[in-house]
């Protein structure tokens, strides 16, 4: 990969990573609802699930989908259908009780893993990091360079939203207030679909 390349993907990585997302917008949710030590496992399982992700799609998984467009397909409602399962979870999160634990859990690192595979837009950025920034000489080298470089981007672009939640967490203390977050970040969600659902 040349050096121009290189800084190229850095940048799409960036861009693509920090920008809203289901992934951005539950990670702001777990900042103000469990704080950023208990959202640790989530950031992480987003960041080794994307990578694995895209190595996937490298080796093979995307030719697969253009041989059978109906696995495609089927991803795609299974992912919207999660999401919005995820959106009407968000909405019902509750303030911490009076003894400062919360009422609900914060994504695993496994779950969060997972989630990857069902997340539209983490697909759109996997195709994209493959066709279009990964060199065909090389090819599979290529391949685990572009997805361990994802990774290590993706991260601290993703915490960025984690650490904005967590700054939020004491403003929104008052349970009402917090009602009104958690609802506005479940539509956020559900906005975030549209693209996707607009295709269907």
């Amino acid at each position: 990969m040349s050096p121009e390349l290189l800084i190229a993907f850095i940048a799409f990585a960036f861009v693509t990573s920090v920008t809203p997302g289901p992934n951005n917008m539950m990670l702001l949710a777990s900042g103000v609802n469990f704080g950023l030590r208990r959202s640790l496992p989530h950031m992480l399982g987003i960041s080794l699930g994307f990578m694995l992700l895209v190595m996937a799609v490298g080796f093979g998984l995307g030719q697969l989908f253009e041989q059978v467009p109906l696995l495609y397909t089927v991803l795609r409602y299974a992912g919207a259908a999660y999401l919005l399962y995820l959106a009407w979870k968000i909405s019902r999160s509750g303030a911490p009780d009076t003894s400062g634990t919360d009422s609900g859990k914060p994504f695993t690192f496994l779950q969060a893993a997972a989630f990857q595979w069902v997340n539209p837009k983490a697909w759109v950025m996997a195709i994209g990091a493959i066709t279009t920034y990964t060199p065909q000489e090389n090819f599979l080298v290529n391949v685990l360079l572009v997805a361990a470089l994802f990774a290590l981007v993706n991260c601290p672009s993703v915490g960025l939203w984690t650490v904005a939640g967590s700054l939020l967490r004491n403003w929104l203390s008052n349970p009402r207030v917090l009602r009104c977050f958690n609802v506005g970040m479940a539509l956020l969600l559900v906005v975030s679909l549209y693209p996707i659902l607009g295709d269907f």
